[in-house]
């Protein structure tokens, strides 16, 4: 080999763990475990770019580094790889969804095995294969017998071109996310997953997790927790009731009217005659918008009266039933009581609409706004007048549930979770339909497979795909003998990805999810790491149906992921623009909102870096500098097979880790790659030399010096430090302060260069390998211990010491370590230096300011 040459080395090396299985994992239990985890992948057509590798590279360094700590190590990967881009394809093209996914794999699957990853592949999971979601269908016939799986008629996002449901996540100004067709809430016969069941568990159970604070709160709103009053009140001519729940029961005598969601059940048989028809168009209008839309706090209010009138129990009079679509039908009861004296957005509908407005809670007499929503003394409030707001919360319930109109509630805003989607390409429901009655399919009967179709167009009535496998649907009832009809909706994707982690651990096993003693050993995963998008819902969804095999006795932990770390994106490379005005050059910070200027787009050659900003070369004008998000539309993605057939795989690995904190948003830049691969060329000539010989030249097998000692273990304190605390960034930075250094010493002691190429393994590991085997050994590095903190080699000899004399530094002494906090022999010798010695001359020193170990400064006048 004639110098450093990453193509060859890594391809060597990536066979080598292949053919060896060096990375295989065997569950021995007399060693500590570690359980680190990457988010489930998504296998897209496109394959990765360099943001994607990001998370894998520091789960990578952390597997690495703990095995060489003497851990057993579980780093697994696999595929969640059901999903609607597949369907959509074979729509499109006809090609089977099962071959688009293949294919995909197989691409994801080359790129990470380019990368280096210590994968144990043995233990490789599909979402999409029979002996997977044969235990996908298990888990979900547990949540059958449980009461927690149901079927109901839900209003849903109904995507007619897709064909399918959508997720209010996936709809945005009314459109499906993917490919931006029109979407309508409709009624459907759904799946619904009682998640509300779990709702208190969930909640409480974040406070023990080791989680960043921002996710944990993320959870907590989506969940949602409120305690306030359920409150009745009675439809004026009619035997119906209408049920709130409000967290200010203390507002009642102040509710003016009250707003159903357009969907209320009760809607059609309140509304008089003389509004049907404009409540049917509302209803219409209503139905075109997302959820997300409708609670859009910024929206203009509409409404329409259903001309109704609902009983306030508190004073016996008749209030206006409206309908509006800011109340939701699946939140709370869907009906809400309007206080607009004590409700922003009540107030706005009732100045709309010109509705009444009592105020229940007085202000403050320089109140200037309408709705007040602080504390205060109750008024218009008969026996609550004069209480403040909690003290009146509790009266009023009491009041409540002493007369039979109300009680004490806790709310949630988490809703179930709606779990059924009009797709083929998806897991199957294990369920019969016997009498138009849902029923369970046999466990012996796992899996239920996925049928094969020839079109696989959705219906515009929302039949699903599988309903034209006519031969699948049909079936008989194994027990009764009766003609029965199979579900032909399928699970959505989120169902594989729910409990991925525990197949991993015994990814071969036939007897249920995962092997009972392999799971009490390995549970919980210790490190998860994945991108923030999936802060609520596959995190939420995760936790649920760990929660449920916990109360079925099939895990041993209450939660899946102790600990979660959530790693920044990598954004495009830094775009920059200069601007011109008025013919002339002008700093970005001159541009005022309105002026006249010419955008000029600038190469990364024109500009360079003053602090914090960019300028143009060579001059002060400063230049606006902005990273976007990489998107083919702006044809800023970099692609990671580019990077490595440039500067190789441990490069790439390298700069994702150096460019900064994992958890920061971060743009790209191809010179920061060209910088790591500079310091990799750098380590290999430290061992190998300039003249590009076989043989090792600068290896010695001298006792290394004190000072060789020391550099070598600041960077085992630092590197380790910063390996468990995730600064992949100062790590490597230690990594390149030790060769550095070790450039300038005149031969490497093998004792010292050994534990460097360790430290180096887990960032760059194919180079480590390569240099570790050219040592002389014929095994891999990966089970090498971790090398040893030696404290007593940290210790100076002597320090380094600045002189200054009234504050200006003089002169520069050399202290014996054990004599730096020694105050009259430092500054005896201070005050001996020459070029401090002629600022004393005719001086009076009136301070002498000594702080051990750092700084003399003698002050003089």
């Amino acid at each position: 080999m004639s110098s450093y040459d990453p193509a060859s080395i890594e391809k060597k090396w990536q066979e080598y763990w292949q053919e060896n299985k060096t990375f295989k994992t065997t569950t021995d239990k007399d060693r500590p475990k570690y359980y680190v985890l990457d988010m489930f992948p998504y296998p897209s057509g496109s394959g990765l770019h360099v943001g994607h590798p990001e998370g894998y590279t520091a789960t990578d360094i952390l597997a690495r580094y703990k095995r060489m700590k003497g851990f057993n190590v579980l780093h697994p990967i696999g595929w969640d790889a059901f999903g609607l881009p597949a369907e959509q394809y074979a729509v499109k093209t006809g090609t089977h969804p099962r071959k688009t996914t293949e294919n995909n794999i197989t691409r994801f699957r080359e790129q990470l095995q380019m990368l280096g990853f210590s994968y144990d592949w043995d233990r490789e999971v599909n979402t999409t294969d029979p002996d997977y979601y044969k235990w996908t269908q298990w888990i979900f016939l547990r949540l059958f017998e449980k009461g927690l799986a149901y079927e109901d008629e839900q209003p849903v996002n109904w995507c007619p071109e897709l064909g399918t449901v959508l997720a209010n996540e996936e709809v945005i100004d009314g459109k499906s996310e993917v490919g931006g067709y029109p979407v309508v809430r409709k009624p459907m016969r759904q799946w619904v997953l009682k998640i509300t069941e779990y709702a208190e568990r969930l909640l409480n159970d974040l406070d023990d997790l080791d989680w960043p604070e921002s996710t944990k709160e993320m959870q907590r709103n989506w969940i949602g927790k409120s305690i306030g009053a359920e409150i009745d009140f009675p439809v004026y001519e009619h035997n119906d009731e209408i049920r709130v729940f409000t967290t200010r029961p203390d507002t009642l005598f102040g509710a003016t009217y009250m707003v159903l969601a357009p969907e209320h059940h009760l809607v059609d048989e309140i509304t008089s005659d003389e509004q049907k028809e404009k409540v049917e168009e509302y209803k219409e209008y209503a139905a075109q918008k997302s959820d997300l839309e409708r609670q859009e706090l910024t929206k203009e209010k509409t409404g329409v009266f259903t001309g109704a009138y609902a009983i306030n129990p508190a004073n016996n009079k008749e209030i206006p039933i409206w309908i509006a679509d800011y109340v939701l039908a699946h939140y709370g009861t869907g009906a809400i009581m309007a206080v607009p004296g004590q409700d922003e957005r009540d107030w706005e509908f009732a100045e709309k609409f010109d509705l009444p407005i009592i105020r229940t809670v007085e202000p403050p007499e320089d109140f200037e706004g309408k709705a007040y929503t602080e504390d205060g003394p109750a008024i218009n409030s008969d026996f609550l007048n004069g209480l403040k707001i909690t003290d009146a919360k509790t009266k009023i319930i009491e009041w409540l549930e002493e007369n039979g109109v109300g009680k004490k509630s806790v709310n949630y805003k988490l809703r179930d979770w709606l779990f059924s989607r009009q797709r083929y390409w998806g897991e199957p429901f294990p369920i019969i339909h016997v009498d138009g009655e849902p029923k369970a399919v046999a466990d012996d009967d796992l899996p239920v497979e996925l049928p094969e179709v020839d079109n696989y167009q959705p219906t515009k009535d929302g039949e699903p795909p599988l309903a034209k496998a006519e031969h699948w649907v049909e079936t008989t009832d194994p027990e009764t003998g009766k003609k029965a009809l199979r579900e032909t909706n399928t699970m959505p994707q989120w169902a594989g990805s729910c409990w991925y982690y525990l197949r991993y651990i015994s990814p071969e096993f036939d007897g249920a999810p995962v092997e009972p003693e392999e799971e009490k050993y390995w549970m919980p995963v210790d490190m998860y790491v994945g991108g923030s998008e999936h802060s609520v819902l596959h995190l939420l969804y995760a936790r649920f149906w760990h929660k449920v095999l916990y109360d079925c006795g099939v895990v041993s932990t209450e939660e899946p992921f102790q600990r979660l770390v959530h790693q920044g994106m990598i954004l495009g490379e830094l775009e920059y623009t200069a601007y011109e005005k008025d013919g002339k050059i002008i700093s970005a910070d001159e541009v005022e909102e309105g002026d006249d200027v010419n955008r000029k787009p600038l190469d990364e050659s024109d500009v360079e870096k003053k602090g914090d900003r960019h300028v143009m070369k060579g001059t002060e004008i400063t230049v606006n500098s902005k990273a976007h998000k990489m998107s083919k539309s702006r044809g800023n993605v970099i692609n990671p097979d580019d990077v490595v057939d440039n500067y190789g795989a441990d490069s790439l690995r390298l700069y994702e880790m150096f460019m900064g904190p994992l958890e920061q948003v971060k743009p790209w830049s191809t010179k920061g790659v060209e910088g790591v691969n500079r310091f990799l060329n750098r380590a290999w000539r430290l061992f190998f030399g300039d003249n590009h010989e076989e043989e090792i030249l600068n290896i010695t097998d001298e006792e290394p010096s004190k000072e060789q000692l020391k550099v070598l273990h600041e960077a085992i304190q630092k590197v380790s430090e910063d390996i468990e605390g995730l600064r992949f960034n100062t790590a490597i930075s230690a990594l390149m302060i030790f060769v550095n250094e070790a450039n300038q010493w005149e031969g490497v002691p093998r004792s010292v260069a050994e534990p460097f190429v360790k430290l180096l393994s887990p960032f760059a590991p194919h180079i480590a390998e390569e240099i570790w085997s050219k040592f002389g050994h014929d095994e891999s590095l990966a089970y090498e211990p971790w090398p040893e903190l030696v404290e007593e080699y940290l210790k100076a000899e002597t320090i380094d010491m600045p002189v200054q004399v009234n504050g200006k530094v003089r002169a520069n002494i050399t202290v014996p370590a054990e004599k730096s906090k020694d105050k009259d022999f430092v500054l005896g010798l201070a005050k001996q230096q020459e070029n401090v010695e002629r600022y004393l001359d005719d001086t009076t020193i009136v301070k002498e300011i000594f702080v051990p170990g750092r700084i003399v400064n003698l002050v003089v006048k």
